[in-house]
């Protein structure tokens, strides 16, 4: 089990300055979003306000974050032995001053540690990293981006590239080391990403996971913050699948895709898949009626699983004009065609929008229809899959569906 060692941070002021593809770049202050926190009467909350745009936590006291772990730990009553501490927070971990006093006084309890998120743009010795490891560092996510320095410099803000990818390599020799890089088309895929998945190979390091650069509001830029990068194109869904699983089968590393793929687990949605339809057999009968509004990527794999379990006679997937799920906001629902929805429309459990609002907006035909939030994840990318077994990531899926089936049963209109 891991525990959250939250030392808080925010992108683009406790990271040395926002890399060029930063989601986080350019996001404007505005309204709330709305989101399933928020009270019934009221639109708007931490969450989807300062939350969302990680503009609130300035980097904590060191003190504060030890005092919160041993919260963490007296109450969750697991063993020290099967416990890790997992540093996080919203700015780099590199670059957070007291790091090494931190990681020093965990390692006074002999409990692992696991630096959950790290560029190493505030590593300007390599030394730093042999100290981390030191005091008891076993596991680095690192955002590697290119093993070019020229690249890290110019689309990272890298001030020392060199040392940073130096860091990265003595993390590689003394720790499980997951590399991740955001692929932005003509900068560092082709031959770049090649030579970096090479070299992260012949470092040591133990996987990779390839994330697609967002530009447009209909990829995930849901704060005012598009585009990012003026006239630049990103892979498309189809492109980006075939990229990670050439990657995946040319090289020695765990590598994993986010929006998509798994190409070892076979996430999202391993569920469709003939090998293991029999595991369909588990989920309960659909007997209601409804309408299961989803992002783009989502919605032909949910409407494959209704499908076949004989319920698409009932259950009806409607895409918005979004490619992630719990990116749906207000403005995809008032998009939608009303006239596909039936009485009943389940909505993700994640979507930004507040249930009042969905509600408003998709009855606006005058059709008096139950708007529900479904379950918060029916599936996993490729950030969780990586460290997960098929038979991890099934038991996910089938615990999704059946949460989802569960609500259309208990929401919709009854039919069987």
């Amino acid at each position: 089990m891991q525990i959250i060692a939250d030392v808080g941070g925010i992108p683009g002021k406790n990271c040395r300055g926002f890399c060029k593809y930063c989601y986080f770049r350019k996001v404007k202050v505005g309204d709330p979003l709305g989101c399933r926190n928020c009270l019934p009467g009221k639109v708007g909350c931490d969450s989807c306000t300062e939350g969302v745009r990680e503009i609130k936590n300035e980097f904590l006291p060191p003190f504060f974050v030890l005092g919160s772990v041993q919260n963490s730990l007296m109450m969750s009553n697991i063993p020290e032995n099967e416990v890790k501490i997992n540093i996080s927070g919203g700015g780099d971990l590199s670059c957070y001053p007291q790091l090494l006093e931190l990681t020093s006084a965990i390692s006074n309890w002999n409990i692992p540690i696991h630096l959950g998120y790290t560029s190493g743009k505030g590593i300007d010795d390599p030394q730093i990293a042999r100290d981390l490891l030191s005091h008891g560092v076993e596991e680095v996510t690192f955002t590697v981006f290119s093993t070019n320095p020229d690249l890290r410099k110019k689309w990272m803000s890298d001030p020392t590239p060199r040392e940073s990818l130096e860091a990265l390599k003595v993390f590689c020799e003394g720790s499980e080391v997951h590399a991740a890089a955001v692929i932005v088309p003509g900068v560092n895929d082709g031959d770049e990403l090649r030579k970096t998945c090479q070299d992260l190979e012949d470092w040591g390091a133990s996987a990779l996971i390839l994330m697609r650069f967002a530009n447009y509001r209909d990829q995930g830029l849901i704060l005012g913050n598009e585009p990012l990068i003026e006239g630049l194109e990103p892979h498309n869904i189809q492109e980006f699948e075939q990229l990670v699983r050439e990657i995946n089968q040319d090289f020695n590393l765990r590598v994993t895709g986010t929006p998509v793929c798994d190409p070892e687990n076979n996430s999202p949605f391993a569920l469709v898949l003939n090998e293991n339809h029999k595991y369909l057999d588990i989920l309960s009968e659909v007997v209601s009626e409804a309408s299961v509004v989803t992002g783009r990527i989502s919605a032909p794999f949910i409407e494959r699983v209704f499908e076949l379990i004989g319920a698409s006679d009932l259950v009806n997937v409607v895409p918005v004009e979004q490619d992630i799920s719990c990116m749906i906001t207000e403005y995809d629902l008032e998009n939608l065609d009303l006239k596909e929805l039936k009485e009943t429309v389940i909505i993700p459990g994640r979507a930004f929008v507040h249930d009042k609002r969905a509600e408003k907006i998709l009855t606006q035909d005058g059709v008096d229809r139950i708007v529900a939030r479904g379950p918060e994840k029916l599936t996993v990318d490729g950030e969780m899959s990586g460290t997960m077994s098929r038979e991890d990531v099934l038991k996910r899926e089938l615990i999704g569906f059946e949460d989802l089936i569960e609500a259309i049963n208990f929401f919709g209109v009854r039919k069987r």
